[in-house]
């Protein structure tokens, strides 16, 4: 499976070119199939390699920053498996509320009333629709 298809990588892209600060929704989410390595990713650098996003390796402290794509595309997980994306994900809620529901939890989650609280807790007025 590619990682990111022609069309997410478009979105990504533009995002990335954005020149000031937005709070984007996350584009794609990857993760590792026998473990608890997630991310959620808004931004791809023109350099076609950086990304940008929430990043959980499973170790109880998510953080926003930057991966490479080369690399996740390159690490090889139990059982021959690699790095999948989430073919099935779509975000609900811009980038700052996943942050804040995995900083307030120790994870990524997309458990909604744990989002929905984070949402709260930033004053944000939820959105369905982009």
């Amino acid at each position: 499976m590619t990682l990111i298809p022609d069309s997410l990588r478009a979105q990504l892209l533009a995002n990335g070119a954005v020149s000031d600060e937005t709070d984007h929704w996350p584009v794609v989410k990857f993760f590792n199939p026998t473990g608890a390595a997630t991310w959620l990713l808004t931004e791809l650098a023109a350099d076609g390699d950086t990304l940008f996003g929430l990043c959980d390796l499973g170790f109880g402290c998510p953080e926003l920053g930057y991966v490479s794509l080369r690399e996740i595309a390159g690490i090889r997980v139990g059982f021959g498996l690699r790095i999948e994306r989430d073919r099935h994900f779509k975000a609900g809620y811009p980038l700052s509320v996943y942050a804040e529901a995995a900083r307030r939890h120790g994870a990524i989650t997309e458990a909604d009333h744990l989002l929905r609280e984070a949402d709260a807790a930033l004053n944000h007025t939820k959105s369905l629709e982009r």
